[in-house]
């Protein structure tokens, strides 16, 4: 009992570590990506644009001084002055002002549907890094265990037990994990660059790695249900807009209201004395823009038409894609659970066989050779550990961005 309580808080513990330390990175991501600041600042310029939608057209102003002054009765006109305003048919303020909400709503999910799509690619990433570093422990630890080796070959040697062959099978297979432990920092480096790249931050900043995961022991309950996922949902605003677009449409159709006025200056008569002479005029008027060849408004209703149909042959299409991805994730990582455990199971057995051959030369034998055999199947067996690992909570990433759990 001792011994599970102990295992469940090592798990809960690695649980916290994980959650603290990619929860962080993934925060400075998403408040500083590019990619998403620059979703947010399209979404606030679509939100100026609701504002702009509210705009009537522009007010018309004129002036004209007659060159040849039109004589009336009342006397001649010398001037002529207008204003005129155009306002749109009752309902195309509203029916714009909702368009441009409605394309607003759809920035707004590029925003999330940006934000989780980072969160993917640095868990991802800090997965790949985990590995790296794991694979370096490894390969460190099997290093200073060919080098207690070693040290036995030798002292088998000095009695006549081994040969010095043995001893350079010893410090070559030494050598080449040397190797592999460079190439390893060398591949450290390179993807902590692709990871601080992610951040926005300098290539060459620290990144700080738990040092161990574990995968958790029985079955887990996945949904297979994307729900309402922001790649579907933002084919149905999509769609809202196109609606709220044909909406608009209509309502443009429809004539157009002007309101004016016209004030003419006029001079006094000299030459006889008459009522009113020198009367100014003023002339209220009101105008009606009306579209008679409407074409284009047809066109429009029959290309918004297409245009929804469209969208949802996308979505349609798109769940798809997602589903069968999520699929593929849960699939995958089941696999990696069982590949996990298999590879705990093979290092037991490898250790097993490990206290034989230790005990084996206490007896006065050792067969180097076969000590070689099994560190090697216990450094792939510790690698594929590693490797079901990473998969694992990478396709728990995939799984996370799909589903949301």
């Amino acid at each position: 009992m001792k011994k599970i309580v102990a295992t469940i808080l090592g798990l809960y513990a690695t649980s916290l570590a994980i959650g603290q330390t990619l929860e962080s990175y993934i925060e400075e991501a998403e408040a500083n990506n590019p990619e998403v600041l620059a979703f947010e600042i399209r979404y606030h310029i679509s939100q100026k644009k609701i504002r702009e939608a509210k705009t009537l057209p522009n007010t018309e102003l004129s002036a004209g001084l007659f060159i040849s002054e039109p004589e009336t009765r009342t006397g001649a006109q010398k001037m002529r002055f207008s204003i005129k305003q155009m306002l749109p048919w009752f309902g195309t303020v509203t029916a714009r002002e909702n368009y441009a909400s409605s394309l607003s709503e759809t920035d707004y999910l590029e925003i999330a549907i940006a934000k989780r799509k980072l969160r993917l690619s640095v868990s991802q990433a800090y997965y790949k890094l985990y590995a790296i570093k794991a694979n370096q422990v490894v390969l460190e630890e099997n290093i200073q265990l060919l080098k207690s080796y070693k040290r036995l070959a030798l002292a088998s040697v000095e009695v006549g037990k081994a040969s010095a062959v043995d001893v350079l099978r010893l410090q070559i297979r030494q050598n080449e994990m040397l190797e592999q432990l460079k190439v390893l920092e060398l591949k450290f480096v390179s993807e902590s660059g692709v990871f601080n790249t992610l951040l926005n931050r300098a290539q060459d900043s620290e990144v700080s790695i738990v040092g161990n995961l574990t995968i958790p022991i029985g079955q887990e309950e996945v949904s297979k249900d994307l729900g309402l996922h922001p790649e579907l949902e933002k084919y149905d605003r999509l769609f809202q807009s196109v609606t709220q677009f044909e909406e608009l449409n209509q309502k443009e159709s429809n004539p157009n209201l002007g309101f004016g006025l016209d004030y003419i200056p006029v001079a006094e008569r000299t030459d006889m004395a008459i009522a009113d002479s020198g009367k100014d005029i003023l002339m209220p008027m009101v105008s009606l823009s009306i579209s008679i060849f409407n074409n284009r408004y047809k066109s429009i209703s029959a290309q918004n038409k297409l245009r929804k149909d469209q969208i949802m042959a996308q979505k349609a299409d798109r769940k798809n894609l997602l589903e069968s991805i999520l699929i593929s994730a849960i699939n995958n990582t089941e696999a990696a659970k069982i590949s996990y455990n298999t590879q705990i199971k093979n290092l037991e057995e490898a250790g097993n066989a490990e206290d034989i051959l230790i005990k084996n030369y206490e007896t006065g034998t050792i067969n180097f050779n076969d000590v070689l055999d099994v560190q090697e199947l216990q450094l792939q067996f510790q690698k594929k550990k590693i490797e079901a690992t990473k998969d694992y909570y990478s396709q728990r990433a995939v799984i996370n961005y799909l589903s949301n759990q």
